[in-house]
């Protein structure tokens, strides 16, 4: 999965932002088409439909307004999700999951997927039995912040492996990771900057360590220099950029 000789893995936010509306599919199509690994958010629609919106509500990257899940799926569909971007992405729609998974699965592409707020074990099937079906669960990681909704995908899928979101790592790594089955801990890039000591002890636990959001050529460098198992970033291309350019800066000294 290592896709960066400088970090672990670059992850491209919400599919990036540099050039599409974020969790919509040209994201997603221009992540895949750069070789990214693919980060969205997953909610459930009144109807029960997976679908990928960050936001609690519509409001802000739709022509519709109130909480994804007083909308039914159909509701969503006829909503415009790319206007508020571009001009150019005029009548993008709010996509399912069953749609992203359906365009990674001839690619290999990796994508890790962010369950919103708190899942019961029967809707996280809704998600873990899309990804069985389409066969990438060997290309999944779920994520969350909560931690009974990630006791509950250790039930509806173990075998998919899990990723504990925490703001800040306070407690004992080891510990958070029993209580959630987690292979790693995802944080923020405003914790580790304050507190960099964090990244070699959630390692020395035997835990993977990503940082998010990092989108700045100051927190590239200190990812790199602190041997992240992986960064999520709004600025995949730009990071690439500057990757490059360090390594040939590097060489040529």
């Amino acid at each position: 999965l290592r896709t960066s000789a400088t970090v672990g893995v670059v992850i491209s936010h919400r599919g990036g932002l540099e050039s599409a509306p974020e969790n919509t599919i040209p994201a997603f199509e221009q992540a895949i088409a750069r070789g990214s690994v693919l980060e969205t958010d997953i909610q459930l629609t009144a109807d029960s439909v997976p679908v990928l919106m960050h936001d609690w509500t519509i409001d802000r990257t739709t022509t519709g307004s109130g909480p994804v899940w007083e909308h039914t799926y159909e509701e969503l569909s006829r909503l415009d999700a790319g206007s508020w971007y571009s001009s150019d992405f005029a009548g993008v729609r709010v996509p399912t999951l069953e749609e992203l998974l359906d365009l990674m699965q001839p690619h290999g592409t990796w994508a890790m997927l962010e369950l919103k707020g708190s899942w019961t074990v029967e809707q996280c099937a809704l998600v873990t039995d899309l990804i069985e079906s389409y066969g990438v669960a060997n290309r999944v990681i779920l994520a969350s912040f909560d931690l009974v909704t990630l006791q509950a995908l250790s039930v509806a899928a173990d075998d998919i492996p899990r990723l504990l979101i925490a703001r800040e790592v306070n407690g004992d790594p080891a510990v958070l990771a029993k209580l959630s089955g987690a292979v790693g801990i995802v944080t923020s890039d405003r914790f580790i900057s304050s507190r960099p000591d964090v990244v070699g002890r959630i390692q020395r636990a035997g835990l993977g360590v990503m940082v998010y959001t990092v989108n700045t050529e100051t927190a590239w460098e200190r990812a790199v220099k602190l041997g992240l198992d992986g960064i999520i970033t709004d600025r995949p291309n730009e990071f690439g950029s500057w990757v490059e350019s360090a390594t040939a800066s590097s060489a040529n000294y």
